[in-house]
């Protein structure tokens, strides 16, 4: 596949969460079958529920906001131009406790989608 400039104009858009988080954005940078990269938009008040990857080893970077990652019952504050490595088999959770949207890059590898179980 010939290189090519994408964005959230031009990438695969969907909405995600549960009923705190049905106002949540994921755009597909990066879909092939060994790496997912999500930009993802998290209006305040909003979380996803806690889970955990079998497989899948994420690595969340914040471009905007603050971002409250809590992993294995330890809350870690991730502020724009941070971010945090998940291991697989952790169980995590991301929240925004604050009153501005969080936008954030999401690095899964491999591909966290159909690899995710409740905690």
């Amino acid at each position: 596949m010939p290189a090519q400039i994408v964005s959230t104009k031009s990438a695969e858009h969907y909405k995600w969460g549960g009923p705190q988080a049905t106002d949540c954005d994921g755009w597909h940078l990066v879909k092939t079958a060994d790496l997912s990269v999500i930009e993802e938009l998290m209006p305040p008040n909003t979380s996803e529920a806690r889970h955990f990857h079998v497989h899948a080893r994420q690595f969340f970077f914040v471009l905007e906001g603050e971002l409250t990652l809590e992993v294995e019952h330890h809350d870690f504050v991730l502020n724009a131009g941070e971010g945090l490595e998940i291991s697989p088999g952790q169980k995590h959770q991301a929240m925004n406790r604050g009153i501005n949207s969080v936008r954030m890059l999401v690095t899964s590898q491999p591909p966290s989608h159909g690899d995710r179980i409740p905690a």
